[in-house]
């Protein structure tokens, strides 16, 4: 098994990385970074350049720290020729993951910027479904509660936190992947509370008829779905991609195994030299926040 250390040690490290990682065969977590949390029976370090240098057997780092800070972690790491992952979104900008593939790439390492709802059981069965398919429209219908899955978390309101795009990158993660062509930014009201410097919700319209209905502030059962309407026939997303529909019949559901997934993908990539990159869903998140037009909502607290 290859040691690997996972920094920052929050909520989706917590609920989502460690019992992936304690269930793989391929890993074994052996050490963490994180300024208050630890995992019991591991290692723990409140200094990312101590555990890199006292713990020279670790040759892969998890990065779930939020994405402003990740960057200066992961060119450390990368400096010190360990394979990074870097939790979604993979950065607070595209140009510093573009610096980092070319680190990686002159060190020899393995980058690999995941996305984990790609890895719904519904998504790659969609994609191959619609691959030869006329598609006529598309919706995503992604409205979470932010207290719930970020309670206390201020960093998702301050810039770089992307607000709603943070969960939001899961649904647009999903529609790049299977829609069987591209598509670009035509427009976007973005909703920002008084008292925020990120949005709290976003309606989209791309090229295509693709559109788009974000908000952080859905109490009670909370939706992930996207619908492709095609000239064949409708599919339907939900569960955040872990059911897939298709005039009604229902194709694929099942447990989620998206963390699992990600570092099934992982060891792959690092047992053959490759790295994985992929910022097209940053990409439409960059367009909305360029072009998006801004509506002041009210104040919001946690």
């Amino acid at each position: 098994m290859t040691p690997i250390c996972l920094v920052g040690i929050g909520k989706i490290a917590v609920d989502q990385h460690v019992p992936a990682i304690n269930g793989s065969e391929d890993w074994e977590l052996a050490a963490t970074v994180s300024r208050a949390g630890t995992v019991d029976g591991v290692q723990s370090f409140t200094d990312f350049d101590q555990m890199l240098a006292e713990r020279t057997d670790i040759a892969v780092i998890s990065l779930c720290l939020p994405p402003v800070p990740r960057y200066d972690y992961a060119a450390k790491a990368i400096a010190a020729g360990r394979h990074v992952m870097l939790e979604k979104p993979p950065g607070a900008t595209l140009a510093e993951v573009d610096a980092l593939v070319a680190m990686a790439k002159a060190a020899g390492v393995t980058l690999y910027t995941t996305w984990h709802s790609r890895m719904a059981k519904g998504v790659a069965p969609a994609k191959a479904w619609l691959a030869d398919k006329q598609v006529t429209s598309a919706h995503i219908n992604w409205k979470e509660d932010v207290r719930r899955w970020h309670p206390n978390q201020e960093w998702v309101f301050a810039p770089g936190g992307m607000g709603v795009f943070d969960p939001g990158s899961n649904a647009l993660s999903i529609i790049t992947e299977i829609l069987p062509m591209p598509i670009h930014l035509r427009s976007a009201d973005l909703h920002f509370p008084a008292n925020r410097d990120t949005p709290i919700a976003a309606q989209l319209q791309w090229t295509k008829n693709v559109s788009g209905d974000f908000d952080w502030r859905q109490e009670g059962p909370q939706s992930w779905d996207i619908t492709v309407e095609t000239t064949a026939g409708t599919l339907n997303l939900h569960d955040g991609g872990d059911r897939l529909i298709i005039d009604g019949q229902e194709i694929a559901a099942g447990n989620n195994r998206e963390y699992p997934s990600l570092y099934d993908r992982m060891a792959e990539l690092v047992k053959t030299g490759a790295s994985d990159v992929d910022v097209s869903p940053m990409i439409h998140v960059a367009d909305a926040l360029t072009l998006g037009k801004r509506i002041m909502v009210d104040p919001f607290h946690f």
